[in-house]
């Protein structure tokens, strides 16, 4: 069943496009082009074959447990090491709301 221009008008407007004249026209025959290249996939009858949601299969994200590593721990004396101005246990920066400078 084509595509009709009414539908690719509503097909625009949902997308938000402006389709106007000959555009309209040109979108319509494109659309109805891109269906019809699909027809012969929609002639194959695969019952055996079960859906995938991915084309790898199984792939899944594989991720670490989240664990501490001690060797890897950040001691506060490293942390402010290469700051350029600290006061106490902290970074000091710049204020930027003009306020409570020093």
């Amino acid at each position: 069943m084509p595509l009709t221009q009414e539908d690719v008008r509503g097909i625009a407007d949902y997308a938000r496009i402006a389709l106007e004249g000959d555009e309209l026209a040109q979108m319509t025959d494109y659309l109805n082009d891109a269906v019809a290249m699909l027809e012969p996939v929609l002639a194959y009858n695969l019952p055996d074959v079960d859906p995938t949601f991915h084309p790898i299969g199984d792939l899944s994200n594989v991720m670490r447990a989240d664990a501490l590593a001690p060797e890897r721990d950040l001691t506060l004396a490293a942390a402010l090491g290469n700051a350029a101005s600290t006061r106490g246990e902290n970074f000091r920066v710049p204020s930027i709301l003009g306020e409570g400078e020093e």
